[in-house]
């Protein structure tokens, strides 16, 4: 199940554009720098792996459209693999949202550029090694894109098993890696 967190107020490349993607995506450095270029769709520099002319676009116009029906998150959720956050940060939703939504999940993946939001639930993203050790030293596991192997962490990290590098051993949806409140070490992914 994939979760998208959008505003019903504006669209997408809009919201990334001018800068109001803030309320869903916080203080991610991948957002890029608002401008107003008018030959710009979005935001200057923005690193996001997620193409907001694409899903997170479809999700936006079908939500305006009418759609999606509402539900019991804990209804949506049971016995199912959720992606939280599959666009913007789960920190910009209620928690208790995402407490009813996971309560009955069989497993979930996620991910937060706020720091220290709920380890129990999301990996930490980390942009940098720095940022990396900083979250390992507060108990954090972080989740980081590294250029090459050799930028590899091996006491703190492991390489993402479902990436190329390391042979695409198994699918996100078997592994469950990057669900928060495990033991498990750190993972990182190289840039691709």
């Amino acid at each position: 199940m994939q979760t998208y967190i959008v505003r019903a107020d504006i669209n997408p490349l809009e919201a990334s554009k001018t800068g109001e993607d803030f309320s869903i995506c916080g203080t991610c450095v991948m957002r890029g720098t608002p401008t107003d270029d008018p030959q710009r769709k979005q935001a200057k520099g923005r690193r996001c792996y997620v193409n907001l002319g694409q899903g997170v676009l479809i999700v936006w116009t079908s939500f305006m459209r009418g759609v999606y029906a509402a539900g019991d998150p804990r209804d949506m959720g049971r016995g199912r693999f959720v992606r939280v956050g599959t666009y913007g940060d789960p920190a910009a939703v209620p928690q208790e949202v995402w407490d009813e939504l996971l309560s009955e999940a069989e497993t979930w993946t996620a991910y937060s550029h706020q720091s220290g939001w709920r380890p129990d639930i999301a990996m930490q993203s980390a942009d940098d090694y720095h940022s990396a050790v900083m979250h390992w030293q507060a108990g954090r596991r972080t989740f980081r894109v590294i250029a090459d192997l050799g930028h590899l962490d091996h006491a703190h990290e492991a390489l993402c098993p479902a990436s190329k590098e390391a042979g695409r051993r198994v699918q996100c949806t078997a592994c469950k890696l990057c669900k928060g409140g495990t033991a498990a070490k750190s993972i990182a992914i190289v840039e691709h």
